[in-house]
């Protein structure tokens, strides 16, 4: 029998990341799956990228509107309000044997609440990892515990969360599925990038991303930090829009007005993620607060500059450099980076989020894993006191 297995994406960020596990369910006969798509997908103010995905033909089977077009954090939380009540009637109906879920983006509570409810097992990607400095944080550590399957990126990731009591027969290290990319697609050339952005490369270059800091009441209040170092770096400086959080849209407002007032500079709605890690590949640096910087930068060796408390406690290779939001602290990251000496010390190294064969992983585990009760029924085996005749540590 087919199993029916229901993903949702939110964003261009998790879809990147989405790509290559939907790609190989789809291809898999013993799998009916199904694309929901919600968010900023459908907000031409970031990019309609739904559009990215029916360009790569991948079919969606529901599109629900849900974003508030809104720069507050009461937006957001009614975001999740609305994408339940759709969610709830749609899940209801299709009554998916899976629902795979990935990262840590606010919404992702909302179908993660409806499974719960009607008894949908949860797959999520990319739990265990650490990013204090957004709500994206406690999102994660949530969709944990409300989850049935963990496909984790790093090693240190799953142990911690066979630490918040999952069994460990439920928790596989995968990698990060966005890596994938790089082994499985060709990425642009240099000539290439420069064609398609309409820019030139011939110039030292740093990209930008940086995203508010949503567990601030000021989600902005380390941006004047950045942008001041920023004004005085004589380099071609790209941005990249901020996700669809509370403070984004001031956040864009001074993005465009550092350009204009620059007389150069560039800021990119929306890059496919070709394009994107094609241009990582061409950059000099990386400067911003996004995880991409943590996780990806390290395939390309490149030096970056992490801003502020955002990603504080996530992994880190050695290519990352961490930067209190103080003007000094940046800058002098900065100078760090650019040095031959640092450039050198990357050498070797290796990307602690894998070797771009997480969608295999997850594809097998999620076309194998028996469909039984025993799947919802959780164990917290980490809970004091617990008499061992409940069941078994590890499953046969």
């Amino acid at each position: 029998m087919k199993r029916t297995i229901a993903a949702i994406t939110t964003s261009r960020a998790d879809y990147s990341h989405l790509y290559w596990p939907l790609h190989d369910l789809s291809e898999n006969e013993n799998v009916d799956l199904k694309v929901i798509a919600l968010g900023s997908h459908f907000s031409p103010e970031f990019g309609n990228t739904i559009e990215e995905i029916e360009k790569d033909g991948l079919e969606i089977d529901s599109r629900i509107e849900c974003l508030l077009s809104s720069d507050s954090d009461v937006g957001m939380a009614k975001t999740i309000g609305m994408a339940t009540l759709s969610l709830a009637d749609l899940l209801g109906k299709m009554r998916p044997h899976l629902l795979l879920l990935i990262a840590d983006r606010y919404e992702m509570l909302a179908p993660a609440s409806v499974a719960l409810a009607l008894r949908i097992p949860i797959a999520h990607i990319e739990g265990g990892e650490l990013s204090e400095g957004a709500i994206d944080d406690a999102v994660r550590n949530a969709l944990t515990k409300l989850s049935h399957i963990h496909f984790t990126s790093t090693q240190a990731a799953r142990d911690r969360v066979i630490a918040m009591g999952e069994e460990e027969w439920r928790v596989h290290r995968a990698g990060a599925p966005s890596l994938d990319h790089l082994r499985r697609r060709t990425l642009l050339s240099r000539e290439q990038v420069g064609e398609r952005l309409a820019i030139s490369l011939q110039t030292p270059t740093i990209l930008v991303a940086y995203h508010p800091m949503t567990i601030a009441r000021d989600t902005l209040e380390e941006v004047d930090a950045l942008f001041t170092v920023l004004e005085a770096l004589p380099d071609q400086i790209l941005f990249c829009y901020p996700n669809a959080d509370a403070g984004s849209r001031a956040l864009i407002e001074r993005t465009k007005l550092f350009i204009a007032r620059r007389g150069h500079g560039k800021i990119f709605t929306n890059l496919d993620v070709v394009t994107y890690l094609s241009l990582l590949r061409q950059v000099d640096m990386f400067i911003g607060n996004s995880s991409s910087g943590i996780m990806e930068t390290p395939s390309f060796l490149l030096p970056t500059v992490n801003v502020g408390l955002r990603q504080q406690g996530r992994e880190r290779a050695r290519n990352v450099l961490d930067a209190d939001a103080q003007p000094s602290a940046i800058l002098e990251a900065v100078m760090t980076a650019r040095t031959p000496e640092f450039r050198r010390s990357l050498l070797g190294m290796a990307n602690p989020y894998g070797e771009g064969f997480a969608s295999e992983t997850i594809a097998r585990v999620l076309t194998t894993i028996p469909l039984s009760q025993e799947l919802l029924m959780k164990r917290n085996l980490s809970a004091p006191g617990r008499p061992a005749v409940l069941g078994q540590s590890s499953r046969p």
